[in-house]
């Protein structure tokens, strides 16, 4: 079934998003990429997995008491992107923002189906997606994304660690293989979905300066004309 990821989107704006295993460094360069943006005078709003007012808390309730299933994980999180999408990514994008996304739909595409989701069902679920301008798959080995996020804490997540799939007792182990299928996943989905493979072993500034350079040829041609005009204090079709 066709959505409208294959397909170009109608608004005026910019949509980048990054994707990558947890620990691949994606959330540090998009947050680099929006101040640079910032400075240099465009219109930027950020936006990030699983952050919806709608869904957040029953989400967060839901794997404290490890009550999801996999098809429920998926539609609570497709829940939360569907009114992002509507109410704070389509909005800015009519408005000839540049619109910058912490994960986007290709991270249910790879986590849901890593937890048994079909992935012909999952990627009908987010049909509804807009297609990205620019979409970065930032690529890091397992050991080295886990030497990064127990550098900054002690103990890793609960689900983060896919311990309620039952992999493995160890938290550690249980990582590797959870995110190791994620990581299979993601390169499939690269392929599949055209998005930029970047090398994110490489050091913060290589990496930051690659995607200002692949930013800054998506602007080129870029001219952020508001998709509604502004007139006597209204805003116009």
């Amino acid at each position: 079934m066709a959505g409208l990821l294959d397909a170009p989107h109608p608004y005026p704006g910019r949509l980048v998003i990054v994707e990558g295993i947890d620990g691949s460094g994606k959330s540090t360069q998009i947050r680099l990429l929006e101040k640079w943006l910032n400075s240099a005078g465009y219109r930027v709003f950020f936006t990030e997995w699983n952050s919806s007012a709608l869904v957040k808390d029953t989400i967060k309730h839901g794997k404290k008491k490890d009550l999801l299933t996999p098809a429920t994980f998926s539609l609570l999180h497709a829940t939360d992107f569907a009114d992002r999408l509507a109410h704070v990514i389509v909005p800015p994008l009519k408005a000839g923002m540049i619109v910058l996304a912490d994960r986007y739909a290709y991270t249910a595409f790879a986590r849901d189906v890593v937890r048994g989701v079909d992935p012909a069902w999952v990627r009908d679920l987010y049909g509804f997606a807009v297609r990205p301008d620019l979409g970065l798959y930032f690529k890091v080995p397992i050991e080295v994304s886990l030497k990064r996020i127990l550098t900054g804490r002690q103990q890793l997540k609960y689900h983060e660690a896919g311990m309620d799939l039952g992999l493995s007792k160890d938290p550690r182990e249980s990582f590797r293989l959870f995110q190791g299928r994620i990581l299979e996943e993601y390169d499939r989905i690269a392929g599949e979905f055209g998005l930029t493979v970047l090398d994110a072993t490489a050091s913060i500034a290589r990496q930051q300066a690659k995607v200002r350079d692949l930013v800054s040829g998506l602007l080129t041609k870029y001219r952020p004309t508001p998709y509604l005009r502004r007139k006597e204090n209204v805003y116009v079709q």
